[in-house]
């Protein structure tokens, strides 16, 4: 323990994991945003904080990935057929400074509880085609 060259070697240590943790984040980052029918936005639900995320599009779910995690699965999944679209607004006064700029609150509600998502308006024109497009109830699969 009296080698000078222990702390050394400790510090490059944390620093290399540093290093090879930031490079997670970037591949997961690249990963994610590379496939088709992602978006970058935050939600709110059930009145929480913001949180900064990615949502995917796919054939009948929504899916909200943490923006700072390592994981790859979904924080939340939202069935397609269980979302129902309520609107859009502008962020209020408190929520501007917590979500990206030039963003629309996207209101929806899933089984019951509100959800808002901080979207750009072309984001928001293609979540409400995805949701529009969805088969009628009664004739689709997964209705």
């Amino acid at each position: 323990m009296d080698d000078p060259g222990f702390p050394f070697i400790a510090l490059a240590a944390a620093f290399a994991l540093l290093i090879f943790a930031l490079c997670l984040f970037g591949v997961r980052r690249f990963n994610l945003r590379r496939a088709l029918g992602t978006v970058d936005a935050s939600i709110c639900t059930a009145g929480n904080s913001w949180q900064l995320g990615v949502c995917r599009y796919q054939d009948n779910e929504l899916e909200w990935f943490k923006l700072l995690s390592l994981s790859v699965r979904p924080k939340y999944t939202f069935r397609r057929s269980s979302l129902e679209l309520l609107g859009r607004r502008q962020p209020t006064e408190t929520e501007i400074v917590k979500v990206q700029p030039d963003a629309v609150i996207v209101e929806l509600r899933y089984e019951g509880q509100d959800v808002l998502l901080a979207m750009k308006f072309d984001a928001y024109t293609g979540l409400s085609s995805w949701l529009e497009a969805g088969p009628v109830i009664g004739v689709g699969t997964w209705r």
